[in-house]
């Protein structure tokens, strides 16, 4: 059962999809915010179905710590759930990504007209230049700027990876941070066409202030996110202990 519903999710999501990439390309006469609307659509469409066929709801803790002025968004990355979670919440955003992704028919289309920053990871320090200058734009424009300090996705329970990117665009655009935590991983996992019935939780963190040293920032920031991903897990796994089956053996979370 977990098999077919799932694939009739999956069939569902992709063609849902591309009929909004299709029909929604009237969208971009309305420049970005256009873009934007039909992402937020895609995402709280996409929410539903899941819902509706997996069984799978996602939820929102802490939402009183988002702050009101625009701020960088530092969020665990374990699935591609997250990412749709974040724009159903948000209606005004920039994702720093991969630039491979805009070579995608239409879909790099939409990444590009609705102002995403697509980062080449090969070019090292002019990379993180260019992310700066970016984030610095899209801030001073009044949206979020949302990153994955790890690069890539992360299966629950593998060792966490944070590169130091997230420290250097926090210190040169002197925004505040907006952690972000999350057990997605155990619903919508990495590489795998299953998605599993349960609540996943996009819980975020208490604000960390501009003004403090990279590693002083990136510690709290790490911390932070890591425990309350941890405990989002244990809660998760205590909830339906199947989900135990998900981590590496020894790794758990208590």
């Amino acid at each position: 059962m977990l098999a077919l519903r799932s694939a009739v999710f999956n069939l569902l999501f992709y063609a849902y999809l591309i009929a909004l990439m299709v029909f929604g390309l009237p969208t971009a006469l309305f420049g970005t915010r256009g873009v934007l609307r039909l992402a937020n659509l895609w995402a709280r469409g996409s929410l539903w179905l899941l819902r509706v066929v997996c069984g799978t709801r996602v939820v929102f803790r802490g939402r009183g710590n988002i702050p009101a002025e625009p701020c960088i968004l530092a969020a665990k990355h374990q699935s591609f759930l997250e990412i749709i979670a974040l724009c159903a919440l948000f209606p005004d955003f920039t994702f720093v990504l991969k630039s491979e992704l805009t070579r995608i028919p239409l879909f790099g289309w939409y990444l590009g007209r609705s102002g995403q920053i697509a980062v080449n990871r090969g070019q090292g320090r002019a990379a993180l230049q260019q992310v700066s200058r970016g984030a610095r734009a899209v801030l001073d424009a009044g949206r979020q700027v949302f990153i994955f300090p790890e690069g890539t996705r992360r299966a629950p329970g593998d060792p966490a990876v944070y590169k130091a990117g997230i420290s250097f665009v926090y210190s040169e655009t002197g925004a505040a941070c907006l952690p972000v935590a999350v057990n997605s991983g155990l619903f919508w996992p990495r590489a795998s066409f299953l998605r599993r019935p349960g609540t996943a939780v996009v819980e975020f963190l208490p604000v960390i202030p501009p003004g403090l040293p990279r590693q002083v920032f990136q510690d709290r920031m790490i911390e932070g996110v890591e425990g309350a991903s941890r405990r989002l897990m244990a809660e998760a796994v205590q909830a339906d202990p199947r989900l135990a089956s998900m981590f590496p053996e020894g790794s758990v979370p208590a």
